[in-house]
């Protein structure tokens, strides 16, 4: 990426100026370097293997599946959060067994890694030399050159009657239409690149991003933005596979939320950058 300046945010009216996606404003970035696709099972395991290192979700113990994911004792006998009750605490889940005990990511190494912490993160872009982009490097690169387009190949969701992202359709959490194809994650080089090359920044993981989350941003241009030096959340970008626009309408480029940084669960992974002060 070679840098420079775009128009970071959005007042579009499909939006939720709650979770702080406007104002818009000019933002300048430095150049810098990001992954073309979120990390995958390979390279994570490539990491794990070389380093011995051990999970957040590993440590707790558990992390959360999509309920419809779980075979049906499991599923029932699993603990489920009041505000999301289609995500189910499963005890043993974790990257390398994503739907809990007797699961396993063969046939899945291409797929984008789960059940990943910001801190599970934030080690394995530093084994890999780089580091998570901040919030701004991450929207700037996934708009794709595009200004102000709502998703990163432009104003339509599907084009043509194409789909262009691993989101969910149907009636959400009952029923999965898998029109995309997908009905859980997807390899990461799924769906065509957007102007910038990246692949699959709209829907399929989450993706955290370096900043702690707020929701105040200044109108004012700014130049490699940071975020605030405070705060117990951490930036979360892109949308999901199970993202549907009757209750999370966040597939779209400039939508965010957040979550705190040892939180893991199964739609949720990240892509890395690394600084090119050689552009």
């Amino acid at each position: 990426m070679p840098g420079g300046t775009f128009r970071m945010g959005t007042e579009d009216a499909e939006g939720f100026p709650d979770d702080g996606e406007g104002p818009v404003r000019q933002v300048r970035l430095s150049p810098f370097e990001i992954g073309p696709f979120a990390v995958t099972n390979a390279e994570f395991a490539e990491f794990v293997a070389e380093t011995g290192f051990v999970t957040d979700a590993e440590r707790f113990g558990w992390s959360y599946v999509f309920a419809a994911f779980l075979p049906g004792a499991l599923r029932r006998a699993a603990p489920r959060p009041d505000q999301t009750p289609w995500w189910c605490g499963v005890e043993g889940a974790y990257w390398r067994a994503p739907e809990g005990p007797g699961s396993a990511v063969d046939g899945r190494e291409d797929h984008p890694v789960v059940h990943a912490s910001w801190h599970d993160a934030a080690a394995y872009c530093e084994w890999a030399g780089g580091r998570l982009p901040t919030e701004a490097e991450w929207e700037y690169a996934a708009r794709g050159g595009l200004d102000q387009a709502r998703y990163p190949w432009g104003d339509e969701l599907l084009p043509g009657g194409e789909h262009r992202c691993n989101i969910w359709q149907g009636m959400f959490p009952a029923k999965n239409l898998v029109e995309d194809g997908h009905r859980g994650t997807a390899p990461v080089d799924s769906f065509p690149p957007n102007g910038f090359g990246l692949h699959n920044v709209a829907g399929n993981v989450w993706e955290w991003c370096a900043d702690r989350w707020t929701t105040t941003h200044s109108a004012q241009p700014v130049a490699d933005p940071a975020g605030p030096p405070e705060g117990d959340r951490r930036v979360m970008r892109g949308g999901s596979y199970l993202c549907h626009e009757s209750y999370c309408n966040r597939y779209r480029v400039a939508a965010r939320t957040a979550n705190t940084p040892d939180s893991s669960v199964g739609n949720l992974g990240f892509r890395c950058v690394r600084d090119s002060p050689e552009w």
